[in-house]
Order: structure tokens, then C-alpha cells, then sequence
């Protein structure tokens, strides 16, 4: 069976390049080939468009001589062009807020389209450290166990930690009326049991990847962002059904897109694991 593509969208920027240097090195982990895709409707510039990314993707090719790299310049709406590219992709990656001398095809409108609507997982790269834990946002959700295994699959593979984190937040009072001491802890304490349970049994498949639990009241755009300060990779579901918290809605997936500084990963649905 042949290994899907990791399909990085591409624009001239600095952002979608570095968004490339991140899929190649990806690749590389996955045992997978990358296609590097510019979408220009304009024939006439193709010439123009291509010179401002062929020394890149050359470059790419030769540091890393086990990917295969390939590319090409598509038709269409960059956000509905890579959809559509999502369903036979193992991996779409993108910049974040590109800006493109060209067509600033890749801002941050198009990247939030593309990570909240494709059909495999979506990297929004901003920057990235080589080093430092996977994090991960948890909300008893389908979606967030999804997400809990490309986390997991992602440390396992990048040979570092996990942080597993669920926020948690009072949402049965008021600004006026704050809640008793007694229904501070039971919350907490709900929020620790969710934790535990939906890590319940990883260990066993992924025993090498260290585990940090963390239950934490706030905003869960603010506390996820700021707990992957020092990550390389944050990993969020999309559209989580609600659970114990409704964490991870749209609106979460979406705050993080915009403040994390580090690579986040956006999960839709099931994914298959990959071979640790």
C-alpha cells in the first residue's frame, strides 16, 4: 500500500516556507514523501511564483536525501484546494498569517479554513523548537481522543514527553456569584478523574513516552497556550461534542491557531495510529 502524501501549502512567505522545512522534517519521521503545493490562478505569473520557492524546495530535497519532495503549482482557492487534497493526505501542514509578496494566499484566515475543515490532520507552523514535550488538550470528547493519539504518536516519534492537559472551568455561576470552596474541588477533582480516565491504558501502547498530567481552571485558549511555551508541537481536537466541559469547540481550536507560538495540530475525527 502506498504511504499517503504530507501536503504542505505553500506561498513565497517566510512563514509558509518554514511551514515546509517542518513538513520535510516530518516526512522524514513518517517514512512518507511531501508534495508542495502553490495554488496561482494567474498563468502568466507561474514563472514568477515558482522562482520564489524552487531554491527552497531544492534545498529541502538535498538536506533531507531520504524524502521524496515533489511540487506543483494547482488551480483553485488555496483553503478549498488543500481540502480537497486533505482526503488523500496523511498530513496537511501550513504557515500561519503568511504574507506573500505574491498573493498572500496563506494568511491566517486561509490556514484557520484549511485546519477546521480538512479531512486529515492540519500543522499550523508559526515557529518551532527541535526540542521540548508534545502537548495536548483533553475534553472527554471523541474528537479529544483522536487528538490524544496523533499526541501520542507524534512523542513517540519526536522521542519526547507528553503533557496532557484539561481545562476546566465553572460554568453553573455567574461573574456575581462566585462558587463555594466545596464546588471549586468537586469540579477539580472531576476534571483529574476525566484526565486519568480517558489516559487510562496509552501507557501500555506507548510505554517509552513519559506522561504529565495537568488539571488547571481557566481559559482554555490562555492555559493551553501558555502551558506549550517551551513545545514543539500542541495538539487540539476540533469540534469537541462537549463532554465534561466542552473544551475543545471550534472557537478553542481556532484561539490557539492564532496565540500558540509553537506548530499546533488540528484533529478532526479518527486517526489511525502510526508504527512507533
Amino acid at each position: 500500500m502506498t504511504t499517503p502524501d504530507v501536503v504542505v501549502g505553500v506561498d513565497g512567505s517566510d512563514q509558509a516556507l518554514t511551514a515546509a522545512a517542518w513538513a520535510v522534517a516530518e516526512a522524514e519521521l513518517r517514512h512518507a514523501q511531501v508534495r508542495v503545493v502553490l495554488v496561482n490562478n494567474d498563468p502568466a505569473r507561474d514563472e514568477e511564483l515558482w522562482a520564489s520557492i524552487e531554491d527552497v524546495v531544492d534545498r529541502l530535497a538535498t538536506e533531507h536525501p531520504n524524502v521524496g519532495v515533489c511540487s506543483e503549482i494547482a488551480r483553485g482557492h488555496p483553503a478549498g484546494e488543500l481540502v480537497r487534497r486533505s482526503a488523500d493526505a496523511q498530513l496537511i501542514v501550513v504557515g500561519s498569517r503568511g504574507r506573500s509578496a505574491w498573493s498572500g494566499s496563506l494568511l491566517g484566515s486561509v490556514s484557520t479554513k484549511v485546519a477546521t475543515h480538512a479531512h486529515c490532520p492540519v500543522v499550523v507552523v508559526r515557529d518551532h523548537l527541535l526540542s521540548g514535550p508534545v502537548v495536548v488538550g483533553l475534553d472527554n470528547s471523541s474528537h479529544s481522543r483522536a487528538a490524544l493519539r496523533f499526541a501520542f504518536d507524534e512523542a513517540a516519534a519526536h522521542e519526547t514527553d507528553l503533557v496532557a492537559m484539561q481545562v476546566w472551568r465553572d460554568t453553573r455561576h455567574g461573574p456575581v456569584v462566585p462558587p463555594l470552596d466545596e464546588e471549586v474541588t468537586e469540579l477539580r477533582d472531576e476534571a483529574r478523574r476525566g484526565l486519568a480516565e480517558q489516559l487510562a491504558g496509552w501507557n501500555e501502547e506507548y510505554p517509552d513516552v513519559g506522561v504529565r498530567e495537568i488539571a488547571r481552571r481557566g481559559n482554555p485558549v490562555t492555559e493551553l497556550t501558555d502551558a506549550a511555551r517551551d513545545a514543539q508541537l500542541l495538539v487540539v481536537g476540533h469540534q469537541g461534542s462537549g463532554g465534561f466541559s466542552g473544551l475543545l469547540l471550534g472557537s478553542v481550536a481556532t484561539g490557539v491557531l492564532y496565540h500558540a507560538h509553537c506548530p499546533v495540530a488540528v484533529v478532526r475525527g479518527a486517526t489511525p495510529s502510526r508504527q512507533h
